[in-house]
């Protein structure tokens, strides 16, 4: 007989699956507080009495900002009511009570926290909440001072919830920006005349995080449909103080998403260069914001500060795009990023290999008689390889057409050498974080003018332009850092990446006091007693943790240190300070084991730069005289050796221009002695 069917009706299937039974909480103290405090409001919120829920909603608004509160609330299933009754409440005061409980959550938990709102489909409510801020912002005088304020604190509470489900993943951010609602309630409380203060400051700083990058947001703001954001924005980036920085933020991020640089400018000729004034004015203005709460952010002038810092810095790294003409003009490769070679394969001195990186390096035998078989025009091309020999720039290049570069010398720049030399040489705590924006920021725009071929007459008036900002920044931020032998290993990374890009920039017009390259030699000799230098070194040889990736060998102290010792050596140096740092460059590459890799590969590489030129005087009365080449051939077994020692799978780019450092080498080696003076 067949089993009757159990009936599957009965109040046991009702529950609301989602539901579960909650534990109290074995600690004593949060037991007693769960049922005095938290379960009472929990209650009150899923009252009939809509007034209970409303209540109940403020209560855990205020509830939430205390860590072990917040911790009980989420036991209780908090997100879940407030989601699925809070924010629907016919109650305008219990909406926003919800919306500000969302907020404080994703604001004091991890970026998990978001991520699972983000998966509840937190969006949707938030673009059903955006449309209402915006029919009742659209009422204007019609509503009530009361629906006014809840309106704007409604307003408040989400627009700090999109900024941190946007900083918790991409995904979550690419979603936020595929809602033209949210885009729409953005935009006009940017340009909306009452927008208080605070939330106005909340929107831009919402709108920088999604402007990053994001084609599409850029698309929206330049088509300047109504509420016109990007009339919004150019007019808030001549206003001085925080919301003039946001500003300037996000229109810098739009220009460089859209490519809008010097000779390529978007409408009304904007570009960069326009939003220099604002930024090198908030450098120097540091007042409190008057009109904004405690908590908010930008009430902190020192946030500002940073801020105003950081977009310098970005216009310093993309101003390379600007001098080199957008994307119209390839960008110059700088020195730390090797030396290019048109062979597709390596000779046989070094094998490729699809392992590991433990394979045989060839000795080259036959070096010697490759020496007959290459003629004086090859063995001039194969020198122009090793030495990195720059194209000529077609195009004459001056300040007029450079503004942004013109508008960073004049306004930014002495503003910025102001914050990298503390009063103080005892700086702490924000005059630390502040200098070392300042330096970043110097270094970044020092490195991008130094992919100029000043030796192009044509770039003669850049070069006129920058070499007083240049030598100011040498003698009045580097020299003084290095002079006061600073132990702060992170300041004098920062100082001597600075240099090195300062005498990229400055060839043979440097203000030397006699006794820089000095310091760096010590600086350099100092990293190998550093703490950290077991675990650099393991990062070299690609021995990290399977879930850290490597850092680059490439940005360590020492590779810098060298970098400027090569451009201190560099004619018209003196030859005695030549062949101090001639000396100091074949010790670092003969030192080999010991010696990092990436240290010997940048010393190889200045070697091969200092000494390419057989007319120069250095070449007979250092190269020859000290018999340089002799040690170059002795070490090259050593550098062969290197090669294999590198995995090319974590360390892809570290192994690469180890491979052409050998190349370039043997290169370097045949090239020197067909053409000895």
């Amino acid at each position: 007989m067949g089993k009757s069917r159990r009936n599957r009706g009965g109040p046991s299937h009702r529950k609301d699956p989602i539901a579960k039974t909650v534990k109290p909480p074995s600690d004593p103290e949060l037991a007693a507080l769960r049922e005095k405090s938290i379960l009472p409001v929990i209650k009150d919120l899923q009252s009939a009495d809509p007034k209970s829920r409303t209540a109940a909603a403020e209560a855990v608004s205020n509830l939430v900002s205390n860590e072990k509160c917040r911790k009980l609330l989420l036991r209780e299933q908090i997100v879940h009511i407030v989601l699925n009754e809070t924010l629907t409440d016919a109650s305008l005061d219990s909406r926003a009570a919800g919306w500000d409980i969302l907020r404080v959550l994703a604001e004091e938990e991890e970026a998990d926290f978001c991520i699972h709102l983000y998966r509840q489909d937190v969006l949707s409510a938030i673009g059903f909440a955006s449309q209402t801020v915006l029919q009742n912002l659209a009422k204007g005088s019609s509503l009530s001072k009361g629906e006014t304020k809840v309106t704007w604190t409604i307003t408040e509470s989400v627009i700090g919830l999109l900024s941190a489900l946007a900083e918790a993943q991409d995904e979550v951010l690419e979603a936020i920006v595929g809602i033209e609602g949210i885009k729409h309630l953005l935009f006009t409380v940017i340009a909306h005349p009452d927008t208080p203060s605070s939330i106005c400051l909340d929107a831009l700083s919402a709108l920088l995080t999604l402007s990053e990058d994001n084609q599409r947001l850029a698309q929206d703001v330049v088509t300047d449909e109504s509420p016109k954001p990007l009339t919004a924005l150019t007019k808030l980036q001549e206003v001085a103080g925080a919301k003039g920085v946001l500003a300037c933020g996000i229109l810098h991020n739009i220009f460089t998403t859209l490519h809008w640089f010097d000779s390529t400018p978007g409408p009304k000729d904007l570009s960069d260069a326009s939003l220099i004034p604002t930024l090198s004015s908030a450098l120097k203005n540091t007042t409190p914001e008057t009109d904004l709460p405690p908590r908010s952010q930008w009430s902190n002038p020192t946030e500002v500060l940073q801020l105003a810092l950081e977009i310098l810095a970005d216009v310093g790294t993309t101003l390379q795009q600007s001098l080199q003409g957008g994307d119209s003009k390839k960008a110059k490769k700088e020195e730390w990023n090797g030396i290019e070679d048109d062979d597709t394969a390596m000779d046989e001195d070094v094998k490729e290999d699809n392992g590991s990186g433990d394979e045989d390096i060839g000795e080259g035998e036959d070096d010697e008689n490759d020496d007959d078989s290459m003629d004086e025009d090859e063995m001039q091309a194969d020198m122009d390889l090793v030495t990195g020999a720059d194209d000529d720039v077609d195009e004459e290049a001056t300040m007029d057409d450079l503004p942004t570069l013109r508008e960073l010398v004049q306004q930014a720049i002495p503003q910025l050498i102001t914050l990298a030399t503390p009063s103080s040489s005892q700086a702490e705590g924000d005059d630390v974080r502040v200098q070392a924006h300042a330096l970043a920021a110097l270094s970044n725009i020092a490195w991008s003018i130094s992919v100029f071929d000043f030796s192009d007459d044509h770039n003669a008036g850049i070069l006129k332009a920058w070499a007083p900002s240049g030598k100011a920044v040498w003698g009045q931020v580097i020299a003084p850092i290095l002079a006061a032998n600073t132990a702060d290993i992170e300041l004098a990374t920062k100082v001597t990446s600075l240099a090195w890009a300062v005498s990229r920039s400055l060839p043979r017009r440097l203000p030397l006091g006699g006794d820089e390259h000095t310091k760096f030699m010590a600086l350099y000799h100092a990293t190998k007693n550093l703490p950290s230098k077991q675990a650099a070194e393991t990062a070299a040889n690609g021995d990290k943790a399977k879930d850290e990736e490597p850092e680059d060998p490439f940005q360590g102290l020492g590779v810098k240190c060298i970098g400027v010792l090569g451009q201190l050596a560099r004619d018209p140096a003196p030859l005695a300070l030549n062949r101090e740092i001639g000396v100091f460059l074949i010790t670092v590459v003969t030192a080999l084991p010991e010696t990092p890799a990436a240290d010997a590969v940048e010393a190889l590489n200045q070697l091969f730069d200092i000494y390419g030129d057989e007319d120069m005087p250095c070449d007979k009365e250092v190269f020859w005289k000290d018999n340089f080449i002799q040690h170059l051939e002795a070490v090259q077994p050593k550098v062969k050796a290197l090669v294999k020692t590198i995995d090319k799978r974590t360390l892809p780019e570290l192994r690469t221009r180890t491979e052409e450092a050998v190349l370039n080498l043997g290169r370097f080696i045949q090239y020197k002695k067909k053409n000895k003076a």
